[in-house]
């Protein structure tokens, strides 16, 4: 069954991605926004663009009924809905279906399935991949889980049983922790997914995080891509992907290649999908879960093997076959840099705002996937994505030097983002040594931002600069100088913004809300006595929390509820 028009149910820049693929298979290519998104790129690529009144996810691109009316207004035989929102809803897949419209997308029984970790966790098992320990059921409340450590000792890992991208997992490394993060784990998943259940598990000490890509169609073909290295993450969140992972022994490769397999032909799979395992510093492997979707780091193994894994979604959901014979080999070596508008001087906090300039980087190698250009949005409703650097090279190290040209070329401006990290990371042994150094949760403990040797100077790395050209005794010299340099009056001195998103108190010990926001709670009672630097309440932006922390010393006075929706600089306490 041909497709002949599709309507992308998501926004960003896998909209993008999507229906710039769809033009090359001819196929049209039907965008949907939310009022916030009102112009943004992917309306713009697109063929058509219609509007989904309001802003939250849950009223726009989670929006059931207004996507299928929208498709079916305009005229769409498929729908695709990226990653993210619905990707992995079987609700709205089957919806789709009973449309009568095409789903691109597994199926929605594996879906359930595998969606469910708990139920993959049992699939895995009867395939004979690797696990660490963990319930075989949904846990209904914290004291489950303090019982679970009680048993298996700490740390251990509380995941949303329908969650992804890190959002509802926390890692507990105490008993005293385990009620709040089972909490907070919940939320993040239901706001994220609509769906809170979490399960608990043996959390393996310095993992790396390695998967592998899959493609298979209604014909009985699996085709396992390759392997991906996502080790380099915050919060659980992926920063940077590498393909093919690197030092994997021949066992290892094998076995995650041949589980990835099995997996997928066990439940008849189809679609393209991830496979991911962690392996732990002894060597061990074990299964972690199944992303019934495309993956945001599907780009670094389209760098290496050459297969368009969009356009192979849109000819298995087709009813064709897979385009490749056989699994495909690796060529090179390709790593993936995710853009993202947050301030890693302040714990990579959202940064909304607006793109005052977007330059990305040239050269052999170098593909952008961007949701920006000059003079977007970033809205603060959704997740903080704006582009993706993906660089290619002959092998890891020409791949590597490549990528630290790109990221020094790569300019964003009007909002913070993570590209410092990025220019930390690929000169950071780490990452760039022979024996691999990162683990998952090496960022959090181990970053510290630097603006080349002066690491007590770190603010200007945010400090917006021009470059002058000047020529001495023959020689071009390129020198960056602060634009302040050239705004300021005769006479007159400036200084660096201070950094945002800090809660600041002014002479009345106000604590400010650091960017747009939910208040999800309050971590202190008013009126209660806090220590500087005491975590007094928790926001979210960009589908991830984040902790606001006192300013200074005192007795606190509560602004503001719990629940509602803060602007930047808003007062949200006092601590007197």
């Amino acid at each position: 069954m041909a497709i002949s028009a599709v309507l992308i149910a998501n926004r960003g820049e896998i909209a993008v991605r999507i229906a710039r693929v769809a033009r090359d298979l001819g196929i049209r290519s039907i965008a949907v926004y939310s009022e916030a998104d009102a112009g943004a790129l992917h309306t713009v690529v697109a063929d058509e663009a219609y509007a989904l009144p309001g802003n939250s996810a849950g009223e726009t691109y989670m929006n059931i009924p207004a996507l299928l009316d929208i498709a079916v207004r305009a005229g769409a035989d498929a729908i695709h809905p990226g990653y993210g929102f619905l990707s992995e809803n079987s609700e709205f897949a089957r919806t789709v279906s009973a449309a009568g419209l095409t789903w691109i997308g597994p199926d929605p029984d594996a879906i359930d399935l595998l969606g469910d970790k708990i139920a993959a966790r049992r699939v895995a098992e009867e395939v004979g991949a690797p696990l660490a320990p963990g319930t075989s059921d949904p846990i209904g409340d914290w004291q489950e889980a303090r019982a679970f450590a009680e048993e298996h000792g700490l740390p251990i890992a509380i995941k949303a049983a329908y969650g992804g991208g890190g959002r509802g997992l926390k890692v507990v490394d105490t008993m005293e922790e385990i009620e709040g993060a089972f909490n907070s784990a919940g939320r993040e998943a239901m706001e994220a997914f609509g769906r809170a259940e979490c399960f608990v598990e043996k959390f393996l000490v310095h993992p790396r995080h390695v998967e592998a890509q899959v493609l298979a169609d209604t014909h009985g073909n699996v085709r396992v891509l390759g392997t991906r290295d996502c080790s380099t993450q915050r919060r659980f969140q992926k920063l940077i992907e590498e393909a093919p992972a690197p030092n994997l022994t021949e066992k290892q490769y094998q076995g995650i290649i041949e589980g990835s397999r099995a997996i997928c032909q066990k439940v008849g799979y189809t679609g393209a999908g991830t496979v991911e395992f962690i392996v732990s510093e002894d060597g061990t492997i074990s299964f972690l879960e199944v992303n019934t979707r495309v993956q945001v780091e599907h780009p670094v193994t389209e760098a290496v093997t050459g297969v368009d894994i969009i356009a192979e979604q849109f000819r298995i959901a087709a009813g064709e076959k897979i385009s490749i014979a056989e699994d495909p080999e690796s060529h090179g070596h390709a790593f993936e840099f995710r853009i993202n508008a947050e301030d890693i001087l302040n714990g990579f906090a959202p940064c909304p705002g607006t793109i005052v300039a977007f330059e990305p980087p040239t050269g052999p190698g170098i593909r952008v996937d961007a949701a920006v250009r000059t003079g977007s949005i970033v809205p603060p409703y959704y997740d903080s994505l704006i582009a993706k650097l993906v660089v290619w090279g002959p092998n890891r190290q020409v791949a590597l030097r490549r990528a630290q040209q790109a990221l020094q070329e790569f300019t964003v401006s009007g909002v913070r983002t993570v590209l410092p990290f990025h220019r930390d990371m690929v000169n950071n042994p780490a990452l760039t040594g022979d024996e691999l150094g990162l683990y998952t949760d090496w960022v959090d403990h181990n970053y510290r931002p630097s603006a080349g040797h002066q690491t007590e100077q770190v603010e200007a790395i945010y400090t917006q600069r021009r470059t002058v050209a000047i020529e001495v005794d023959g020689k071009l010299m390129n020198i960056g100088l602060p634009v302040e340099f050239f705004q300021a009056p005769a006479g007159a001195t400036s200084s660096a913004a201070p950094a945002g998103g800090e809660a600041k108190a002014g002479s009345a010990g106000a604590v400010t809300a650091p960017f747009e926001a939910n208040l999800v709670e309050w971590k202190v009672e008013d009126g209660a006595e806090v220590a500087e630097g005491d975590a007094i309440a928790t926001i979210e932006a960009m589908k991830m929390e984040s902790a606001v922390k006192a300013p200074n010393a005192g007795t606190i006075s509560i602004k503001v509820d719990a629940g509602e929706r803060v602007s930047p600089d808003d007062v949200i306490a006092t601590i007197n």
